[in-house]
């Protein structure tokens, strides 16, 4: 029987959270502000920054009579079958409603980067990985499967995706991202979101914003970067997944943009994102974000401060455990320094989702949905594997792939035969796996050279090491007599996950420059000069400067911690099982020094004659080749002169010219050769991927609004102004086909955050000639 409004599911989620509000203490508001992290070390093997410095002991037979509003990573602190981890989950959410007066649940919340990151979870490719497939489809799918897992334990939110666009490809967490460039983030980003929310998932937006941007790619850096910058480049994925995802929920940033931190940034996390968007989740705390204006930004004298600071900005939700939130908040509040009523409003936004989750209704049970627990099925790996293929980029090829069933292959470097080369950081495995040496790894996870044995078994396939992937180790013996006695060389480079100076990509794991870790330059170099020829193959969390072998190597090919599918994509590839199809995501370096540097560059950031530095990439964003031909032809534009309000029409035709299928990948981007503020030479505003046979061709339409010709002017307003403007239809950032020249007439045009964000993109298929 219902007895109280708020549990009455046929009441106004509104009536039912007022009702709430209005007969809880102080300290029981509070109580639903701060998660809790029961499984979290105080003593070794820290998955967050500062975590030992922060974790203080939780005594929870002291916390639950309060409540508890969230409930931190129950899957994945520690190695725990999902069975077991459903059943103790459930227990854990009986003790916590029969704990309190209210019987509120906590929200059970984990990561979820690159799949659900728990024991025996489908470990998909990292988000580096989603933008090289350029298949926004693709990767709603997969979201979705992922929540899919986590609701069916018990598991309420997710901490993905990461919305930071490159700008430093030094960064450890570039593997994290899904590319270098904001329109490709916000559509990949915003299908991801889309996924992960059907399944009943709330989707966290991380970092807002300006973390991908801190100096020298230093993690928790400072970011000293200007508000025209902010608003055109960083802020666009997060402003779309909000607008066109309906995400639930925003992480803040630790960094500080200009001196002010994102926690503590009510421009940013009231006005923009709520007053002006329209973002009605919650907004939860980076892990001891809160903390940190005390701790490491020194812009709040006491914890008390911290959190007052962060509650007035705009921060509803600390986390991962209590530390501001708590004891030090009620203090502020009680003492009128800090104002109730920032509680109470914190408070409704989360009873709100709460409501939302069901978790308020009378027959709420926190029995779990699923009764197999299997988190790793035959779907999910099949996913895993064609999001793998679609992620593979073929760098160069001079004809060597695909391989031609070689009698002997040479399978070299230090990521041939390590499964864990497959896995960024926050893969289960990597991430916590690792420190629980006595645990299996949870998954199938083949190494590239057992792929490969699998793939050519016609074939003798030996392997030999050459050098760890930073050890420095420059004896390449054997690995040299290996690749003289072999037909092939395939040779394994790149980065291994870690954290916090435990790998070479991963949080906290930020590189000097962009050349290859420890000795694996070297070993490229000795192999070049044996005269096998060597396919580079990249297992990586960013792009490297590949050195001799950008002009010297059979093939390259680049993917990007391509998951547990990955190294049977890879071999797929090399042996033309599979077309490569997969664009680069962020331009790969001809020199490891340059950096920061971006394709989204003004002129003067690119190459010129007043500096000895070229900072033009080896390969550029959306550069990749494929098996077969396309031809780009009968190109169209309906209409060359337009008003500031107003869209333009293009169309061309792709067809396979080649012998077998293949895709395509039609980009556009958007050139402005005269405007009021600096614009870099050229961004992406649409793409279209698309799959053909041989001889089958397929009409493409884009109707691009002028709205996508936007820019933040100089008093700070988004502005479309008269003039010429260029649509360049290309292959990749570097490789233009047709050119659309346009006018545009009129007064300059302010736009908001109703404008258009997208062209509409249409793909008619045209079949293939019949043969006389």
């Amino acid at each position: 029987m219902i007895t109280t409004l708020w549990n009455d599911d046929s009441a106004s989620t509104a009536d039912r959270v007022d009702a709430l509000v209005a007969a809880m203490t102080l300290e029981e508001k509070i109580a639903q502000l701060y998660g809790v992290w029961v499984g979290a070390s105080t003593d070794g093997g820290e998955v967050a920054p500062h975590q030992h410095d922060m974790d203080d002991a939780i005594d929870l037979d002291q916390l639950l009579p309060l409540g508890l509003g969230q409930l931190t990573r129950p899957f994945g602190s520690a190695p725990v079958e999902p069975a077991m981890g459903a059943a103790s989950l459930q227990r854990t959410q009986e003790r916590i409603v029969a704990g309190s007066r209210f019987g509120i649940p906590a929200i059970a919340h984990e990561e979820c980067l690159a799949g659900f990151a728990a024991w025996g979870a489908t470990a998909y490719p990292v988000p580096l990985a989603w933008g090289a497939t350029f298949n926004p489809a693709l990767v709603t799918t997969m979201a979705a499967r992922i929540g899919a897992d986590m609701r069916s334990v018990g598991v309420h939110q997710g901490l993905a995706p990461v919305l930071d666009v490159v700008r430093d490809a030094r960064w450890g967490r570039v593997e994290e991202t899904i590319g270098e460039d904001p329109y490709l983030v916000a559509t990949i980003g915003t299908a991801y979101v889309r996924g992960l929310e059907s399944s009943g998932i709330v989707a966290t937006l991380k970092h807002f914003v300006g973390y991908s941007a801190s100096k020298a790619g230093r993690n928790l850096a400072p970011v000293s970067m200007g508000r025209r910058e902010v608003n055109d480049v960083l802020l666009p994925p997060f402003e779309m997944a909000v607008r066109e995802g309906g995400a639930r929920s925003v992480m803040h940033s630790y960094s500080d943009v200009d001196g002010v931190p994102s926690a503590s940034d009510t421009a940013l996390l009231t006005d923009l994102l709520r007053d002006t968007w329209g973002f009605e989740g919650t907004v939860v705390a980076d892990y001891f974000g809160v903390a940190f204006l005390h701790l490491l930004h020194g812009v709040a004298a006491d914890w008390g401060e911290a959190a007052g600071l962060a509650l007035g900005a705009g921060v509803d939700v600390e986390l991962p455990t209590v530390k501001t939130f708590g004891e030090p908040l009620v203090a502020a509040v009680t003492a009128g320094v800090v104002d109730e009523a920032l509680v109470d409003r914190a408070l409704r936004r989360v009873l709100e989702q709460k409501v939302g989750l069901g978790l308020l209704d009378a027959d709420y049970s926190p029995a779990p949905t699923s009764t197999g627990f299997d988190l790793d099925p035959a779907e999910n790996r099949a996913l895993a594997l064609e999001i793998a293929e679609q992620s593979v980029v073929l760098l160069t090829n001079d004809g060597a792939l695909p391989l031609d069933r070689p009698a002997r292959i040479a399978v070299v470097g230090p990521n041939a035969d390590d499964p864990f080369a497959m896995l960024g950081c926050y893969s289960f495995p990597s991430h916590v796996g690792t420190q629980h040496p006595d645990w299996e790894i949870g998954i199938e996870l083949p190494t590239l050279l057992q792929a490969v044995r699998a793939e050519f078994a016609g074939s003798v396939v030996e392997h030999a090491l050459g050098t760890t992937v930073d050890g420095g180790e420059t004896d390449f013996t054997d690995a040299l007599a290996l690749a003289a006695a072999s037909d092939v060389v395939i040779l394994a480079l790149g980065d291994r996950a870690g954290l916090f100076g435990r790998g070479t990509s991963g949080e906290g794991c930020d590189a000097e420059s962009l050349r290859l870790p420890g000795a694996q330059q070297q070993l490229v170099d000795a192999l070049l000069d044996g005269g096998t020829p060597v396919i580079v193959t990249l297992l990586a969390g960013r792009p490297y400067a590949l050195g001799r072998a950008v002009t010297e190597a059979a093939a390259i090919v680049q993917s990007f911690f391509p998951g547990e599918e990955g190294a049977t994509a890879i071999a797929r590839v090399l042996s033309g099982a599979v077309s490569p199809s997969g664009r680069l995501p962020v331009s790969v370096p001809a020199l490891a020094g340059t950096q920061p540097t971006t394709y989204l560059a003004s002129p003067l950031a690119r190459a010129s004659d007043v500096s000895n530095i070229d900072p033009t990439a080896a390969f550029p964003f959306g550069h990749g080749l494929g098996y077969t031909a396309f031809e780009w032809e009968s190109f169209a534009v309906q209409r060359d002169r337009l008003t500031t309000d107003d869209t333009v029409d293009a169309s061309l035709t792709v067809r396979n010219t080649g012998e077998r299928a293949g895709v395509e990948v039609v980009q556009v981007y958007l050139h402005d050769p005269v405007a009021s503020v600096v614009r870099p030479v050229q961004r992406l505003i649409g793409y279209a991927r698309v799959a053909l046979e041989p001889g089958e061709g397929a009409r493409v339409h884009f109707a691009v609004p002028t709205d996508v010709a936007q820019f933040t002017g100089r008093d700070g307003a988004r502005i479309v102004e008269p003039g010429a403007l260029e649509l360049r239809f290309a292959r990749s950032s570097d490789d233009t086909v047709f050119t659309a020249a346009v006018t545009l007439a009129g007064p300059v045009r302010v736009v908001d955050h109703t404008r258009a964000l997208h062209a509409a993109v249409s793909v008619a298929r045209e079949p293939a000639p019949v043969p006389l």
